[in-house]
């Protein structure tokens, strides 16, 4: 492990989190990997080495698939209330581990320390949710057309469930997936981001204590590292369901190399989210939503804002508003509360930022504030950026795609129903938003005529979706849903049963065959 400068607790927090000696292997609580290729982990918020992860090679694929084969038929065995005994622990683990995974997540990753604190709280809500939903797994009973007989459907746990998730998002996703998996009956196998590897490792060493502690096999939470597991676990007919977080190109390829073997995924790609600023809006209450919305973890959210659609009557006061407190944002280390806005996560993405902003400009935005890469003292990773407001028309190339970065697109719209057509037009839909005073508005926004997204939000941003609900998209988004609501029935196979407790054999709809 490098050694680190400790002004934020860091190097403490690594130890805590049991990340010391990765740089010569680490143990992910499944297998140790001590032949394949290196994972360095830099840390965007001063460039520093943090640790190097070695990556999985195909044999230690193999040997993780095996052992989670093992671990599945005894813990799909394991009555529902008591596998959620499990996560309960877990959750309680992961409330001692707060501090420390939270720093690291702000580290590795680059999102403000509030936020990375606030994705280990997502952790903790989605174990307690589970806890209570593992009494929950209900089936209906039905009425047979037949004397009789009792028909009834139930549900069983699917297997191994593959997750492949995204650096933005560290443990909070996989979290929402594995921890509704286990109440359900399956074991996951994780292939985390290469681009923040260290996180997942923190993890899987705090799930691997309540494991041991209860005497149950290491392969019910099992994690494989490097982008070559990526396609070992879509091609795995041992893998009934694949969880993918990601780009929406990228996520093509899931679905049809997954759906080739006849499998299922869960797919949470591209946002391309926009609020609509109506007439009646109370502008304060807009500049929270729509500051968060776009700037929050350096607009590297799925539900991030990036288009903000204002009527015309409030366009330059909104603008006005908005260039100022975009003024007022403080750039720099994430781990300082002081800061509101962080690093990109390295540079590739400052060099999509940047040129994101130029296509724009060719197709004729106009760019408002911001767009620059900050350099000097504090900023030596070189992955700091101010964040953008571009003036701009929907049906720019640009603007219909996403662009992991904080670029926020203005445009005017004179009637609601306008507004609601320019929401809906892009590709993408996964979050939406209407600020508005106006009951009229608001149900129309909601209504079937209303936003094609997945989450449709009223005098609230796109952001901070809370696990209660299910959270996903429609369209290039993907379709899935995962955390909370029914969502726990994308990880279960439902039966249907008949019993015939008579002493005849009556046949469905009326058919007779007499013998």
């Amino acid at each position: 492990m490098a050694t680190l400068t400790d002004t934020f607790g860091i190097q403490k927090a690594l130890t805590q989190l049991g990340i010391t000696e990765i740089n010569n292997g680490t143990s992910t609580g499944t297998v140790s990997f001590a032949d394949g290729e290196v994972i360095s982990s830099f840390s965007p918020v001063d460039g520093q080495l943090i640790a190097k992860v070695k990556t999985s090679t195909p044999e230690d694929y193999q040997t993780v698939m095996a052992k989670a084969e093992e671990a599945f038929k005894t813990w799909r065995l394991v009555p529902a209330p008591k596998r959620g005994e499990i996560v309960r622990q877990m959750g309680e683990e992961l409330r001692k581990y707060k501090e420390p995974l939270g720093q690291l997540v702000s580290y590795e990753m680059g999102k403000s320390l509030q936020e990375g604190l606030g994705e280990v709280q997502e952790m903790i809500d989605i174990c307690d949710f589970a806890v209570g939903l593992s009494r929950q797994l209900y089936g209906l009973t039905m009425h047979s057309e037949r004397p009789l007989h009792r028909m009834y459907e139930q549900w069983h746990p699917l297997g191994i469930v593959g997750i492949i998730s995204a650096f933005n998002f560290p443990v909070a996703v996989w979290s929402w997936n594995s921890m509704l998996a286990l109440i359900c009956g399956d074991v996951c196998v994780w292939k985390p981001s290469s681009k923040a590897p260290l996180c997942a490792v923190a993890c899987q060493n705090i799930l691997k204590t309540v494991l041991e502690n209860n005497n149950l096999p290491e392969g019910i939470s099992s994690l494989v590292t490097g982008e070559a597991c990526n396609e070992l676990l879509n091609n795995d007919k041992r893998i009934p369901l694949v969880s993918f977080t990601g780009s929406t190109n990228v996520g093509r390829h899931v679905s049809k190399t997954v759906a080739e073997r006849f499998g299922k995924t869960i797919l949470e790609l591209g946002g391309n989210n926009a609020i609509i600023v109506s007439e009646n809006a109370d502008i304060s209450m807009v500049l929270v939503g729509a500051v968060f919305g776009a700037v929050g973890t350096a607009g590297q959210r799925c539900t991030t804002t990036r288009r903000l659609i204002i009527h015309e009557s409030v366009y330059d006061k909104t603008v006005s508003v908005l260039k100022s407190a975009y003024a007022q944002l403080k750039i720099g280390n994430p781990l300082d509360s002081n800061n509101h806005v962080g690093p990109l996560i390295d540079k590739t993405a400052v060099q999509s930022f940047l040129n994101a902003i130029e296509k724009a400009q060719a197709e004729g935005g106009k760019v408002v504030t911001g767009g620059e890469v900050l350099e000097g003292e504090g900023y030596e990773s070189g992955c700091y950026v101010t964040p953008c407001i571009v003036e701009a028309e929907n049906h720019y190339e640009i603007v219909q795609h996403e662009t992991f970065a904080p670029i926020l697109y203005l445009m005017k719209y004179s009637t609601i129903e306008q507004a609601i057509e320019l929401q809906n037009g892009v590709p993408q839909g996964l979050s939406s938003s209407i600020f508005t005073n106006s009951m009229r508005e608001m149900e129309l926004f909601l209504s079937q005529a209303g936003s094609d997204c997945g989450i449709a939000n009223v005098n609230i941003g796109t952001s901070g979706a809370e696990i209660g609900g299910a959270f996903g998209g429609e369209k290039e988004t993907g379709g899935g849903r995962e955390s909370g609501s029914d969502a726990w029935r994308a990880y279960m196979r439902r039966q249907t049963n008949t019993i015939n407790y008579g002493s005849q054999l009556p046949l469905a709809q009326g058919i007779r065959f007499d013998l």
